[in-house]
Formats: structure tokens, sequence, C-alpha cells
């Protein structure tokens, strides 16, 4: 059964061990009555099965904000969204404090091309505003038909006041991955999430990039408002650029809970420089391989402080197609660090929000080649590399980032050139 994002390998119910004390009797007497006065004073009637549901539910979300009980359709649910194919807006939301957070739109979907960002809160759907009583409720309405229409409330974070945003439901199937060359032998690695297939999809693309231009000489892992996915699936992305090496460790209650993950040999880039973008809305898995990469010294992170999730869910199998997804323990980067609520800090820290707009006015200052009658120069002159801005004014931190992977890259290549000297 797949799991969600900073999630173990399922567990099985059965070989947990019992408790050794039941409840306190008072406290059953307690939840007896309770049940017996919303059945005769309860202004609308309510079955026995509703109420054991949202005893149920309400015994979970009290724990944390990622355990929750998952009924028949919130399972099916949970495998569509493991699965990255679903019916929906391609948004990843936390329950925070009574309201609805959202941790990251997912690349090209109907919440993304909105506008929608890591960090927004949703007050309102279709015009009704968010019972903080009612979460479970408010995401089931975030689901349903592709082409449906669903007005949502959005509060950006920073703003003083809310926009309605109004999105049409898709379809959603997300590729987990992109790439492309931002540069001669310069890659961009785009992954948006951690599916079942991130880690065999990534080194397909790789292998394509090599072939049709080149060993490569570094390359840009972009892990901006990843919202995470399939802890296997981090695991296995952060094993393909290492040769050694804890990934992460998980430490919980149970014996099973205690898991170190470590990396096997092979490297994808052979040692070529790599830099990470992470951001406030890379999340759970994602943190996962960016602490591993950090932490054995393999990449440079640059951008701002992770969201912080360092738990881990298991999921147990219950009777008649239900389930819950129980927090059973914590992960651990490569250094022992717990990454709870605190988030993992970037190497190189950059701004948020900077825009850069590109000049075409006529450059007035020359070069000693542009003056009339220059002397010739000897040897063989090298092409100017310089860009347009293009890319700065596209993507900031993605052309710093560039910028840092080529002198990483420049480095790595003079040790190498000396030696070969004569």
């Amino acid at each position: 059964m797949p799991a969600l994002a900073g999630s173990a390998a399922p567990a099985v119910a059965s070989s947990l061990p019992s408790a050794h004390a039941g409840p306190d009797l008072k406290d059953i007497a307690i939840f007896t009555r309770t049940f017996e006065i919303i059945k005769q004073a309860y202004v609308e009637p309510v079955s026995d099965h509703a109420l054991m549901q949202s005893a149920l539910r309400g015994m979970l979300s009290g724990l944390d904000p990622h355990s929750e009980f998952l009924d028949a359709r919130a399972l099916r649910q949970f495998d569509e969204d493991t699965s990255g194919e679903y019916a929906g807006l391609g948004i990843e939301v936390a329950e925070v404090k009574g309201t609805l957070r959202i941790i990251a739109p997912i690349d090209g979907t109907p919440a993304q091309k909105a506008g929608i960002r890591a960090g927004d809160t949703i007050l309102g759907i279709d015009g009704k505003a968010i019972d903080p009583d009612a979460l479970d409720a408010a995401l089931d309405a975030l689901r349903g038909k592709p082409g449906s229409v669903i007005t949502l409330t959005i509060l950006h974070a920073g703003a003083s006041q809310p926009i309605n945003l109004r999105l049409v439901r898709e379809f959603i199937q997300v590729p987990s991955v992109r790439s492309r060359l931002l540069a001669p032998g310069f890659a961009y690695l785009r992954i948006s999430q951690f599916q079942a297939d991130t880690a065999s999809e990534l080194q397909r693309q790789l292998d394509a990039l090599q072939r049709k231009d080149g060993p490569l000489r570094g390359a840009v892992l972009d892990l901006r408002s990843n919202p995470g996915g399939l802890v296997t699936a981090a695991v296995a992305v952060a094993d393909d650029f290492l040769d050694s090496g804890v990934i992460v460790s998980t430490r919980g209650r149970l014996p099973q809970s205690d898991t170190i993950y470590r990396a096997t040999p092979g490297d994808l880039l052979h040692g070529a420089p790599l830099v990470v973008l992470i951001d406030g809305g890379t999340a759970s898995a994602a943190e996962i391989v960016a602490g591993a990469l950090k932490d054995n010294h393999r990449a440079v992170l640059m951008g701002r402080r992770s969201f912080g999730k360092g738990s881990v869910q298991s999921v147990l199998p219950l009777p008649d197609g239900a389930a819950i997804k129980l927090t059973t323990a914590r992960y651990y980067t490569p250094d022992g660090d717990s990454i709870q609520a605190r988030g993992i800090s970037p190497d190189i820290e950059l701004a948020d929000n900077l825009r850069v707009s590109v000049s075409k006015a006529p450059e007035l200052s020359s070069r000693e080649a542009d003056l009339l009658g220059h002397l010739g120069g000897s040897g063989n002159v090298a092409a100017s590399s310089g860009g347009t801005g293009a890319l700065a004014a596209e993507d900031w931190w993605l052309d710093q980032a560039l910028h840092v992977l080529q002198a990483l890259a420049a480095t790595r290549a003079r040790p190498a050139a000396a030696a070969s000297a004569p």
C-alpha cells in the first residue's frame, strides 16, 4: 500500500503489540453518555455509524496534523495521490491550527496556473467559509469531476486581503521529473513530487541528456514547492547522487520504526557538482533528499529554509477497506538532526520575490577588441559565453544557482587540468 510524504513502509496492524491497559472506565462512561445525548438531542437524526466515524477522525486529528482516519473513499484518494493521477486542483494541503494551508501547488496544475503559492491559506470554498471543525469535508470539496468549477477564497502569505480564484478541476497526471539543459554541459532537473517511478524516470532523463549532449559538468536539482511523496522514492533519488553514506534514519517507539537507509555505489553525475534549490514549500520527502545531499557534502543548497515536516507516517489497514495513517516516528538527517518544525537551512540564502529586468540599451563602453586599429592577439581567442540575462529575468534563483554551479565546475576542472599537464 502506498504511503504519503515522509512515511515509512506500511506497517502491519497485527504486528503491533497490545496495549498493556485499556482506557479508564470513567472516560468510557463519558464517551458512552455523550454518544447517547447526541443520538437523543441533536437537531437532526444521525446514525451510529456516522458518529463512530466522526469519533475516529477526531481521535486521530487531535494527535498531529498528519495522522488521520481513512475510510474506503479517502484511502482510494490516498492511492491516487501517490500514483500521481487524480481529479482535482493539484495542491498539497495541510491542516494548520484549524485552517487549510497550502504546502505547495504542483507544477502545471490548475492551482499553479491560477497563482496559488506555498504558504497561502484557503479561507472559503464556493463562497462558504471554511469550518475549522469540518476540515475533512473541505478537503473532499476540493476534488470533483474534471471540468467542474470551484471558487477558492485565498489569502496569500503576507497579504492583508483575500482574493477569489475561479478554478476548473482537471484530471491531474503529474510527471514528477522534468529536465533540460541550462547551458552546454549543465542540466536542470525538476522534481515536483516523489512518486513510485520518480527515481527511474530521473535516471532515464539523465541518460537521455548525456547521450544527446555528452557528459554533464553539473546539474541544478530543483526541489522548490515539492510537497513530498513516497519516502522510498526520495531515498532512491538521493542514492542516485551518492556513492556511500547514510541517507536518512527514522526513530519511533516501535522496533520496526527504527530504520537506517544507506547509499549504494553509483553516482549518476559521476561526482560532477550539484546545486539544490529549496524553499518554504520544500517538504517531507523532498527534505530527506535535501538533507542527505547537504550532510554528505554532495551538494550546495540554495534558497530559503524548508517547510520542516520531519515526521513519519505508517498506513495501518483496518477492516472494510479503511485504514489509519498514523505518525509513528521522526526522521533524521545523516548528521542526526531532526528537522521537525525546524526545516533545513540552505548553504546560500536567496532573497524572496526578487524580479530582474533586462535592459536592451546599447553599451557605451567598449573592449580593446572593439577599438579601431587594435593590435591582434596571439593564440586562439575563445568566444564569449556571456548570456543575455534572459534566465535571470525568468527565474532569478535558477540563474544564481547556475552561476554557482559553473564556478564549482570550473574549480573542479582546474586540478584535473593541472595534473594532466607535462
